[in-house]
């Protein structure tokens, strides 16, 4: 039976950390500045101002007097315990939040801004709304107020042991998952292997075969440089790298050193000059001149510009790619983060990190949090701190919660990509020192997005497709969420994809056309891997060649830097 906290961990792992190009573009002074803003808003605009402030008014006074029928959506958890329908209290207290919240949002919406400075209010006021929730309250939520009585008070003083434990270990934000359970190498990234090469900045790691005969082309998969590279080997279950090895790939990952202060000048060029020395390795190990490879997140941009750097030198190494929930060239209407940054902000995040050498993943998980402050703020407010729990044990949490941080230099990059798009402009930028140019790369492709992932959102997703100079597109669009399309193992009963033979000029083309189909894309994406992936012949008995020799285990050393 799913519990409450249960619901929560999941709704989290829906929010999972990822790099934007337009990532770390939300200063305080901006949000303090759209504050200001509406304020100023309440004198230049006192018309709106006054219509707003007469609805809220009748409305309260309709549900004072218990006329109203103002109901709470029954998707909102918040509002989900009995007593706030038959308890007049509560009945009252919820409608008058809702309604006061929607006018509030509608007086945002009316008001005379650009178009800049209506998202930011909107945002803004979003927050405070969120934040004004009666059931962020101990006297305001009737679940906590009879946990109190049950507990005898002991729920209490479970809740604030757990907010002096935040505030001193966590930053002063909310835990969202409890780690106790878990440890990497025992019960997290388990898969045998090998690190058999690594430099300063990442480890290769090679996983041993689990069948006799393994594909003469191997596939190398490179990930996100802000998160630990084991959510492709997160527990025997959803292992998408078990999932490989069962169907005879020669698997290959690259683990990332977690960078420090002194490694800021770190940046693209460096990330995929690692990259080539390590696709030498995984090419001369396995004494296959081609390689398949894929990349996840922000991981797939790192891909694109090493797939774009082989291509303009005439390299052809790179036999297919995949592309998983991955956005090269995100638009500033693709997400709420996008519409909310202007050029300026993103220059001045680029100033910060150059100042302090590195952007922390912990700052980026705050920035995080609070775009989605219900599902990764507000609820463990109420679980952790009102009702007294711990936050439930859940490995995806688990994971993203072991966050790394990212180079000044690569943070930077990763900004020049959301302000120049250099995807959208072949041969006219330069990326990590060569033209970036997509159209060039002719290689097979699969690209893989989630229906309702919100971070890099699935019709995003679906202009890669554009962009590759590929004869052979597959795109798979899968109906979960960020974290959950790219975590998909066979035998979900719940599982779906939508699939379209063509490639469309825009997605909403190629939904039209699109059938759906149930189950996981995982085999969908084995059967299309085995096409390019040669003939079996037998498994190495071990990892590693004489030239490079196995250094130590999966899951090797640098997953553990903090």
């Amino acid at each position: 039976m799913t519990t409450p906290k249960d619901e929560i961990a999941k709704s989290a792992a829906e929010t999972t950390l990822a790099i934007n190009p337009l990532m770390g573009g939300i200063n305080r002074e901006e949000l303090l500045g759209a504050v200001a803003m509406m304020l100023r808003s309440t004198m230049t605009n006192p018309v709106t101002t006054a219509k707003s402030a007469s609805k809220i008014a009748k409305e309260n006074a309709s549900i004072l007097l218990g006329k109203s029928k103002r109901k709470a959506d029954p998707k909102d958890r918040r509002f989900r315990d009995p007593a706030w329908e038959h308890n007049p209290f509560y009945r009252r207290g919820m409608q008058a939040y809702l309604a006061t919240q929607e006018h509030l949002n509608d007086w945002v919406s009316d008001l005379k801004m650009t178009e800049l400075e209506h998202a930011r209010a909107k945002f803004v006021m979003g927050m405070i709304t969120d934040a004004l929730a009666p059931t962020n309250s101990l006297i305001g939520n009737p679940a906590a107020t009879k946990r109190v009585v049950d507990s005898g008070g002991l729920s209490l003083l479970k809740g604030l042991k757990n907010a002096y434990t935040d505030l001193t270990k966590n930053g002063g934000m909310p835990s969202q998952v409890d780690k106790r359970p878990f440890k990497v190498g025992e019960n997290l990234a388990v898969s045998e292997g090998q690190v058999i090469w690594k430099n300063e900045m990442l480890e290769l790691i090679q996983y041993a075969p689990t069948t006799e005969k393994v594909h003469r082309t191997p596939i190398l998969i490179i990930p996100p440089q802000i998160n630990k590279y084991y959510a492709m080997d997160l527990s025997p279950v959803t292992s998408m790298v078990q999932f490989l090895l069962a169907t005879g790939q020669q698997t290959f990952v690259v683990s990332w050193r977690n960078p420090k202060r002194e490694n800021a000048d770190w940046g693209m060029q460096e990330y995929i000059d690692s990259l080539i020395q390590a696709s030498e390795v995984v090419r001369q190990v396995t004494k296959s001149k081609k390689i398949n490879v894929s990349g996840a997140c922000s991981g797939g941009i790192t891909t694109a510009t090493l797939a774009s750097l082989f291509a303009a030198a005439g390299d052809d190494r790179i036999n297919s790619i995949t592309f998983m929930v991955c956005v090269l060239n995100p638009q500033k209407d693709d997400s709420e983060l996008g519409q909310i940054v202007s050029d300026g902000s993103l220059e001045i995040a680029r100033s910060y990190s150059k100042k302090k050498g590195i952007l922390k993943g912990d700052d980026l998980a705050r920035m995080f949090a609070w775009m989605r402050p219900n599902d990764l703020i507000w609820n463990y407010v109420v679980n952790n701190y009102l009702m007294g729990e711990d936050p439930a044990p859940f490995d995806v949490l688990y994971w993203n919660n072991d966050s790394t941080n990212l180079p000044a230099q690569l943070h930077s990059d990763y900004l020049d990509l959301g302000l120049n798009q250099p995807f959208d402009h072949p041969g006219e930028y330069e990326v990590a020192g060569h033209m970036l140019d997509m159209s060039k790369v002719t290689a097979d492709a699969f690209v893989v997005a989630g229906l309702t992932d919100h971070i890099t959102p699935w019709k995003a997703c679906y202009r890669t497709a554009g962009l590759l100079g590929s004869e052979n597109v597959e795109f798979i669009l899968s109906s979960s969420g960020h974290i959950q399309s790219l975590l998909n193992p066979p035998g979900n009963p719940k599982a779906k994809m939508f699939r379209n033979p063509s490639i469309a000029p825009t997605a909403d083309e190629w939904a039209a056309g699109a059938t759906e189909e149930a189950g996981s894309w995982w085999p969908v994406w084995g059967e299309w891997l085995k096409e390019r992936s040669g003939a079996l012949k037998t498994a190495p008995k071990a990892c590693g060649s004489e030239a490079f020799q196995p250094l130590y285990p999966a899951p090797g050393h640098y997953v553990f830097d903090e």
